[in-house]
């Protein structure tokens, strides 16, 4: 099997590749770009491939997300909108980082950075397969709490519109809204809000 054709075999298994993967492979990232010159490929991102032929969802920028920044975590109005809890759609990638990483420079992919630490940032992350990868995005109740935690980002009637859908939904309960509430320390924020619901 030539080098391109293992290439092509790994993207359209996975659909979304990294430069970096394929040089562990032991190939060179030379081939990543004529496969692009020959629209086999499509850059997606900074060092991301799309296979032209790969079936694309309407979640395919949380996997390149996924591929471009492997320690970030999808949050907020993009967790929002994976879980179809919301009218926001939102046209940047909102992505939780460690707070002392380097924000992913990226001019194809266009982000919003949020900084977290401790258990706010390593609590309450779920993995979905999505198009064959891995995705790390915090889980519903979680998403909530950070929505109220950033609501000067993403604006207070965004959060109370997650929390009423949510609990008109039966999505999640009261005490994991409000065990998150506690880990993002948002829970005096948050309480008049819960207990108007019960």
């Amino acid at each position: 099997m030539s080098k391109t054709e293992k290439i092509l075999s790994y993207s359209s298994q996975t659909g979304v590749i990294r430069a970096k993967e394929i040089a562990a492979k032991g190939i060179h990232r030379e081939y990543l770009k004529r496969l692009e010159n020959q629209g086999i490929l499509v850059r997606s991102a900074r060092g991301v491939y799309t296979f032209a032929g790969a079936e694309i969802t309407a979640n395919h920028t949380l996997v390149e997300a996924a591929k471009r920044v492997p320690n970030g975590v999808i949050c907020l109005l993009s967790a929002l909108s994976f879980y179809q809890i919301t009218t926001q759609t939102p046209f940047e990638v909102w992505l939780a980082i460690p707070q002392k990483s380097r924000p992913p420079k990226d001019n194809l992919l266009p982000f919003r950075i949020v900084y977290m630490s401790g258990k706010s940032l390593e609590e309450g992350i779920e993995e979905h397969i999505i198009e064959g990868v891995p995705v790390s995005i915090y889980s519903l109740p979680k998403t909530i709490a950070d929505c109220f935690k950033f609501r000067n980002k993403i604006g207070l009637d965004v959060a109370l519109e997650a929390l009423r859908e949510c609990w008109r939904e039966k999505r999640c309960s009261i005490d994991e809204i409000w065990r998150y509430a506690k880990i993002c320390r948002v829970n005096n924020v948050m309480r008049p809000y819960l207990e108007s619901l019960t």
